[in-house]
């Protein structure tokens, strides 16, 4: 999932317990009792306070003291930068798609699960973390964008793209809403809520190869397949369903405050919703009339075990014990619900949560976010590209510089 984390350090620096445990590389630093921490982990400001609801059982199994930050921004980027300099934390939490950039920046190693524990998990969480024939991370989340309706004003789900428009217009007519749909653009746009629609309207961003990888040397942005899949998104624009100004900062209180019948999120805005007492339901995306489903990607929030960490094979214990088991994870879910990886941990939730299903069902068949590192080449320039022609840019001239921008940027 692709959401703008915010939040503040938490948890203080504690001593290493127990010295000898683990590899050499551990034991290099158990000598400075006291100096510095044990096990370092970054998540972020909605994890974070769950890892250390947990600190002090994982310190007494595991024979060492740890300490658990929230970073407030740019978690990935920041992560990178730690680990080019000798300064990375051992554990780090976030999206599958990190895995290619973080892979190809030596950042992260392989995370060492029996084929038991991979059994344990959903099989399309473990497929999208496995990279190069390779388990790169331990998942413990799935999400996907779906239809999320006020069932107050709109009691029916639409069954195309235009059904939906068509009852949004006579909403807005009638003085019930202000907008016809939130689903958010923004000044510089965004791919990742984008592309229910460009997929259903024949868009693609990378080919695959025979065994199902994504393949960069393939790209589908400037294609006809796309600049037609942009035309369709232009008419929204012109429309009014699509709009720039509404973003990652309103599009969830637009709906939370009855000014939209229809929002376009994915699980992380349950929370708000529920806050607000707003009625709702979830559905899937509807595509456009006679034109291909509006499938979103899947999304995979994972564990991933630091190359560069003091104590890597403390971070694989970590990882392997403790995300794979149900307790974790029903802690993670609670304190975000997003329907856990973990097979046990969803069995466990799903009889009181009637949302896991219904996410479940409007991601059905959702392809897994593209974790090659030439994805991170997609995001500006398609974005900006979506932007701008929702603002009413020309489509072609658009898509096409938008494609030699990516283009070149995959060849560098």
């Amino acid at each position: 999932m692709r959401v703008k984390i915010a939040g503040v350090a938490v948890a203080a620096a504690l001593a290493l317990a127990v010295s000898g445990c683990g590899s050499s590389d551990d034991k290099a630093d158990d000598g400075a009792k006291g100096s510095e921490p044990g096990l370092v982990i970054w998540a972020d400001d909605k994890r974070a306070p769950v890892l250390e609801s947990f600190r002090s059982q994982f310190e007494s199994e595991l024979g060492v003291t740890i300490k658990i930050e929230a970073v407030s921004k740019d978690l990935q980027a920041n992560f990178v930068t730690a680990s080019q300099g000798d300064n990375a934390p051992d554990v780090v939490i976030g999206a599958h798609d990190w895995i290619g950039n973080l892979v190809q920046n030596g950042a992260i190693d392989p995370v060492q699960l029996t084929d038991a524990q991979k059994t344990g998990f959903n099989a399309d969480a473990l497929k999208a973390v496995t990279y190069n024939g390779q388990v790169y991370g331990a998942p413990y989340a799935v999400e996907n964008l779906a239809l999320i309706r006020n069932t107050e004003l709109a009691p029916e789900a639409p069954s195309s793209i235009e059904d939906m428009v068509a009852d949004a217009e006579k909403l807005k007519k009638d003085g019930k809403t202000e907008e016809l749909l939130s689903l958010q653009v923004g000044d510089n746009g965004d791919a990742y809520h984008a592309y229910p629609l460009y997929a259903s309207a024949g868009g693609y961003l990378f080919g695959q190869k025979d065994n199902g990888d994504y393949d960069p040397s393939d790209l589908g942005v400037g294609k006809p397949g796309s600049i037609a899949a942009f035309e369709k998104i232009s008419e929204l624009g012109k429309k009014g369903v699509l709009k720039t100004s509404i973003g990652s900062e309103n599009s969830i209180p637009l709906f939370t405050e009855g000014k939209t019948a229809y929002l376009v999120s994915g699980p992380w805005a349950l929370t708000d919703i529920k806050k607000a007492g707003t009625k709702y339901d979830i559905t899937p995306i509807p595509g456009f009339e006679g034109m291909g489903k509006a499938t979103p990607f899947l999304g995979v929030q994972s564990f991933f075990v630091a190359s560069k960490g003091k104590h890597k094979t403390v971070a694989q214990e970590f990882v392997a014990n403790y995300v794979t088991g149900e307790p974790l994870a029903t802690a993670l879910y609670n304190a975000d619900p997003r329907p856990p990886a973990l097979t046990a941990s969803f069995d466990k939730v799903k009889t009181t949560d009637p949302d896991l299903a219904k996410f479940a069902e409007a991601g059905a068949g959702a392809p897994a976010l593209p974790a090659i590192p030439e994805m991170s080449a997609i995001w500006d320039p398609f974005g900006k590209a979506e932007s701008a022609i929702v603002g009413g840019a020309d489509v072609k001239d658009t898509v096409e510089g938008a494609a030699t921008t990516i283009g070149d940027a995959i060849k560098k």
